[in-house]
């Protein structure tokens, strides 16, 4: 099953093919390379005349952006009362990942559903980036701990929370997430959520190593040892590419210890104007009952 983002009206995706998808940020249209669109363009997408950048992939490894148009250094676009800060980073990004506005609402419906219980859910969310997910979760009325290594990408979080309106309610942690989840069971801290983004490999700011495939398992459950006696859910999302959603579900179904509640497995994605789904993604989740 694959959930798309289809509420966006800042940002598209126009065409695909090549190895390349077409997409409109507000008004900047990007051409970017994605390793999903094995099928050939439609027409030539490095032709389309509003094209303001491409990032060229090197045969050495990475790419580099090539500027067709000036931009501003970066600009703003929002989804519904959430707003982000868009610009052109190096390995192809911008700061954001649309597809997961999928996974914005779930979880603030859910916040919202415990909320009206009148608690107000604490979550921790691992891997965190430019706080996509932790800014629609705040905005939904949780407490959240936002923790990634790069102190450049936590800053641009916290820009992403004012701009949305959020001036209190999220505490931003630099450090490696392992070793944060340990000392936050040593202080015995709970959280109600725990949402995550691994990499498929990455280093911490000390050199600590990450390789998915070797940490995800024990990491998870270690990340359940935190989860609240009345827990809300747990999320995983995994761009590692070959990684199917089932194996996601497995992960949680057995590094949770048999929690009573609905298990899920699921890919994100995005629909094109050409009338097909994108694939961004996996994601499983566990839904306490």
């Amino acid at each position: 099953m694959i959930k798309l983002a289809e509420k966006w009206k800042d940002f598209a995706v126009l065409k695909t093919g090549g190895g390349y998808k077409l997409e409109r940020w507000k008004d900047v249209f990007l051409l970017r390379p994605d390793p999903q669109v094995i099928w050939p363009a439609q027409c030539d997408l490095f032709s389309f005349p509003n094209l303001s950048a491409v990032y060229r992939r090197s045969e050495k490894g990475g790419g580099a952006w090539e500027f067709l148009k000036p931009l501003p250094e970066s600009w703003n676009i929002s989804y519904g009362e959430l707003t982000f800060k868009v610009k052109p980073m190096g390995f192809k990004h911008t700061g954001l990942f649309p597809e997961q506005a999928v996974n914005w609402e779930r979880t603030a419906s859910l916040i919202s559903s415990r909320i009206k219980e009148g608690k107000k859910p604490k979550i921790l969310n691992l891997f965190a980036y430019t706080g996509g997910a932790t800014v629609a979760m705040c905005k939904a009325g949780a407490e959240v701990v936002h923790v990634d290594a790069a102190k450049g990408m936590v800053e641009r979080a916290g820009e992403n929370a004012r701009l949305s309106g959020l001036n209190s309610g999220i505490r931003y942690i630099v450090d490696d997430c392992k070793k944060f989840v340990l000392r936050e069971l040593r202080r015995g801290n709970r959280y109600d959520a725990v949402v995550m983004d691994p990499p498929s490999y990455g280093r911490g700011p000390n050199g600590e190593m990450w390789k998915i495939e070797e940490e995800i398992f024990p990491f998870v459950k270690l990340c359940g040892e935190l989860l609240s006696d009345d827990p809300l859910f747990f999320l995983i999302n995994s761009y590692t590419t070959g990684l199917q959603p089932t194996v996601l579900r497995n992960i949680l179904t057995l590094a949770l210890g048999g929690r009573k509640g609905n298990y899920e497995a699921y890919e994100v994605g995005l629909p094109t104007e050409e009338g097909i789904a994108l694939p961004c993604g996996a994601g499983g989740m566990y839904i306490h009952e």
